[in-house]
Order: structure tokens, then C-alpha cells, then sequence
């Protein structure tokens, strides 16, 4: 990958940060450490699970993190007026904390953490927005890209948002999340420059239009690119002239040893027309000649579309993806789990008259259950740092944390720990796959859940567990903060 400049987004974060940061540094407390958590309480899209995107530019983010004389100039006309020794104190700042994550491409569900930043209250406040930002939206536009490939997983699946997506930074992180997830090429050049993507494109309407007759600027193109030529069929008539059209100057191209290698449908009913242009495409002798659509396509409509049988190869997806459009928002939060007092991590909870907002407090670590007999995962498992009973492999207790009362013991199992190490004391100790490994892990992960998990409509609920001391540490502090 390229490297991507991220010292200008220090100030990308909430003012009240800063203000805490200023009521820390103030009261002594700032050097105090504090561990704080990820989270999502709700799945997106009425999905069984979500892809765990966002690591990338988080560490990016961390390793550039510096106040400069900008920022400070600007923080000093803010109207808390600073005092000049804590705006000295963000002049030496350098994230020193640590940070644990998910591997990009992890398949991970609500209420347990994704990413766990460990270190000085002041650090970890400042922190949260970017990595929330980073965090949310490219698991959100992977957890659709997934989607997307499980309707059409044998199809060539494009990214075609940029034109729609929420700004620049949008498109280029919506497309390598989108890639994580199964894509196999995006159009947006600069996501292909700065994260290794293929690329792919065909040609607007306008360059229809631009031309005397539709079949002048069919024959344009294909001189322009003669080894990658797609054409787009639907800007007067497409079973009229459109595909007529492309098939004459596939012959012509045959004539001169080259293949025509698609056409795009863009508009109309996108069943009939696939089928009809199909037809005549394999009549003309060209069956070879694949059939791309676009239009505003979702898992839905590409669900749709399959089961009425279209002969549809390739599906170009843009606004419905990158946008998230049916969810645009996934709704991670960041919580104090743990504050530093006489030494040691002393549990904290937040507690909600929504009882789905209630904290899980604690240091704890989330574990993958998986059974060792069929392979697959069985439940995730939260457990406090210093239990060991996970980590030996002892029995354990699943039980529904709604529910308690729905349980069941597991023993032939292995643990396997959801959050990596990616910085320890400030320093990357991480060794960052490549976008390939990524999107290959991503795939693996999808064999390690049954399939009912991952169905399109109305999954089943994957369990996540608190073990019985995390459960008995949740239930004394509501009662403490209760009385």
C-alpha cells in the first residue's frame, strides 16, 4: 500500500476530548490509565453478523497523531482558553498506550469488543472519535460487501460508489472495505493506486451521445481500448440497437483478432433484458460475451433478479453499498470499562433504562469458542483477564446473558483469543497482512460459522457469553450503583 499522510486529522475529533484532556491535566489525573472498549449493540441490515473492518487507517492514525503549531494556534483561540502548559503537554503528545483489535475481516457480533485501547486517560479520550469514525463506517460497508457476495457468490461483484459515497475519504475506504469482503475490483482509481484494487470500467452515456450514431461510438471505443471493451447498451433502445450494435462490432473486432468482453445493462428491467440480450448474443455466436448490470442494486434486487433467472455475469454496485443505505449508520460506541486506582484496574459500568446500553465492565478478554469436533465456532465467551479457566481449556458455562437461565457446559473446545496486540507502549508490534491475506482470511472466517448464521433473512442469533464471574462483577455493580 501507499503511504497516506494522516498528521492533518488530529483535530479530527469531538471538542469535548479536548475539554476532558483539559479537566484531567488540570486535576493531576491525565497520567492515570483507563481501559476503554469498542462495541456495537445492534447488528446492521438485519444481518447474523458483522465484517470487522477499519484497523488499517486506525494505526495510520495513531502512528502519525501529533498536535503541530497549526492546531495548537487554533486551540488557543478556542473560548475555554487553555492555559499554555497543557497546550505544551499536546505539543510532546505521542499515543503511547496500547491497542488491541480484531484482524481485519473477523466476523464479530454485539456487545463484545473489537478493538481495546489500554493506556493513560489522556491518550484514550482523544482517541475515540477516530477510531469510532474509522471503525464504523468500514464495518459497516464490508458487513454489505459480504452480504452482497453471499446472494452472488460465483458472480464478479464491482464497486461502482464513488460518485455517491459520503465524500473522497468515503469512496476510498468504502472500496477497500467493500474488497475485504469479496469485491473484485472497484472503479475508483485512487483506491486502486493507494491499496493495490483492481480496477475496472466501461464508458459513460455521454460518450454515446457524443457520437453521430450509437454505432460510431461503439466502433470509437473499441479502436480506444481494444484489449478491454465493454459496452453500454441501454442509451436509446437496448434490444433494438444497443446490443445489434455491440454485436456488429464484436464481428468486426473478431475480424481483427480481438473479443468483445462485455456489455452493460444500466436501466430497464434488468431480468428481461439480461435473458433477451443473452439470447441474442449467443445467436449471433458469441456466448463468451459476458452480461454486467448496475442500477441502484443491492443484495435484494440481486437476490431478486437470480431467482427470475437472470443471465447476469457481473453486477456493478454503487450508491445502495457505499452508502449503506438501508442502515448508514452502525452505531459503535467506545465505553470506560476500567480506571486506574491504587495501582491496580478497578472495574467501572455504565448503566442505562435501556438495559441493552448497561456496560459489560471490566478488563476482559473475548474468546472465540470453537468446537473441536465439527469445526466450527460454538459461541464468543467473555472473560475477565485474570480468569483461567478459558485459557486452560477447563469446562465452562454458555448461558444466555437475557436469558441466564438457558445454558449449557462446553469441554472439547479451543479458546482462541478475538483481540490481537497491535500496539504495545505506542509501538507497533502488529505485522500487518497484506489486502490479499485479508480478503482470503475474510473468506475463511465465513467456514467457521454454520451456515444459518450468515443467511440473508432472519439469521439465527450467534450466543455471546459472559462467563459466570463477569456476569456476578456486572450484576454487584448495578446493585452498588443502584441502592
Amino acid at each position: 500500500m501507499m503511504e497516506m499522510n494522516d498528521h492533518a486529522l488530529t483535530l479530527h475529533t469531538d471538542k469535548y476530548q479536548i475539554n476532558m484532556m483539559y479537566g484531567y491535566f488540570l486535576q493531576g489525573t491525565h497520567t492515570k490509565r483507563a481501559v476503554f472498549e469498542v462495541i456495537f449493540r445492534k447488528l446492521p441490515f438485519g444481518s447474523g453478523y458483522a465484517v470487522f473492518a477499519g484497523l488499517e487507517r486506525v494505526i495510520t492514525y495513531l502512528q502519525q497523531l501529533r498536535f503541530g503549531e497549526a492546531e495548537i494556534a487554533y486551540l488557543r483561540t478556542q473560548e475555554e482558553q487553555y492555559r499554555e502548559d497543557f497546550l505544551d503537554a499536546l505539543r510532546a503528545f505521542r499515543f503511547q498506550g496500547d491497542l488491541y483489535a480484531a484482524p481485519e475481516g473477523t466476523l464479530v457480533f454485539p456487545n463484545e469488543p473489537i478493538v481495546r485501547v489500554v493506556g493513560t486517560i489522556f491518550e484514550a479520550q482523544l482517541v475515540e472519535t477516530a477510531i469510532l469514525n474509522f471503525v464504523n463506517y468500514q464495518t459497516l460497508i464490508a458487513t454489505k460487501a459480504s452480504r452482497i457476495k453471499q446472494v452472488a457468490p460465483h458472480d464478479v461483484l464491482l464497486e461502482f460508489g464513488t460518485r455517491r459515497a459520503q465524500e473522497a475519504d468515503a469512496a476510498i475506504w468504502g472500496a477497500r472495505a467493500a474488497y475485504i469482503a469479496g469485491f473484485h475490483a472497484t472503479s475508483n482509481l485512487r483506491a486502486g493506486m493507494l491499496f493495490g484494487i483492481p480496477t475496472k470500467g466501461t464508458h459513460a452515456h455521454a460518450w454515446v451521445q457524443a457520437h453521430d450514431t450509437e454505432l460510431d461510438a461503439f466502433r470509437a471505443y473499441a479502436a480506444a481500448v481494444p484489449d478491454y471493451v465493454t459496452l453500454l447498451v441501454d442509451t436509446y433502445d437496448t434490444l433494438r440497437s444497443g446490443v445489434p450494435n455491440a454485436i456488429t462490432v464484436a464481428r468486426e473486432m473478431r475480424e481483427r483478432g480481438k473479443e468483445l468482453a462485455a456489455i452493460r445493462l444500466d436501466s430497464g428491467d434488468l431480468a428481461y433484458l439480461s435473458q433477451q440480450a443473452r439470447r441474442l448474443l449467443d445467436e449471433a455466436g458469441f456466448p463468451e460475451v459476458k452480461i454486467v448490470a448496475s442500477n441502484d442494486l443491492d443484495e435484494h434486487i440481486i437476490e431478486g433478479l437470480k431467482a427470475q433467472g437472470a443471465c447476469i455475469d457481473s453486477w456493478g454496485v454503487g450508491t445502495q453499498l457505499i452508502t449503506a443505505a438501508d442502515q448508514p449508520a452502525l452505531g459503535g460506541v467506545y465505553k470506560l470499562v476500567a480506571r486506574e486506582k491504587d495501582g491496580r484496574f478497578e472495574p467501572v459500568i455504565k448503566i442505562s433504562g435501556n438495559p441493552e446500553k448497561v456496560s459489560n465492565p471490566g478488563y476482559k478478554e473475548v474468546y472465540r469458542i470453537m468446537n473441536k469436533k465439527t469445526g466450527k465456532a460454538e459461541a464468543d465467551y467473555l472473560a475477565l483477564q485474570e480468569e483461567t479457566d478459558i485459557r486452560e481449556g477447563r469446562r465452562i458455562k454458555l448461558f444466555d446473558p437475557v436469558h441466564p437461565y438457558r445454558f449449557k457446559y462446553i469441554e472439547d473446545y479451543e479458546a482462541v483469543p478475538l483481540l490481537r496486540p497491535i500496539f504495545a507502549g505506542g509501538e507497533l508490534v502488529y505485522e500487518q497482512p497484506s489486502l490479499e491475506e485479508i480478503r482470503a482470511y475474510h473468506a475463511e472466517q465465513l467456514q467457521t460459522v454454520w451456515p444459518q448464521y450468515l443467511r440473508k433473512l432472519n439469521p439465527e442469533v450467534y450466543r455471546v457469553n459472559l462467563s459466570q464471574m463477569l456476569w456476578d462483577l456486572k450484576m454487584e455493580l448495578i446493585h452498588r450503583y443502584q441502592e
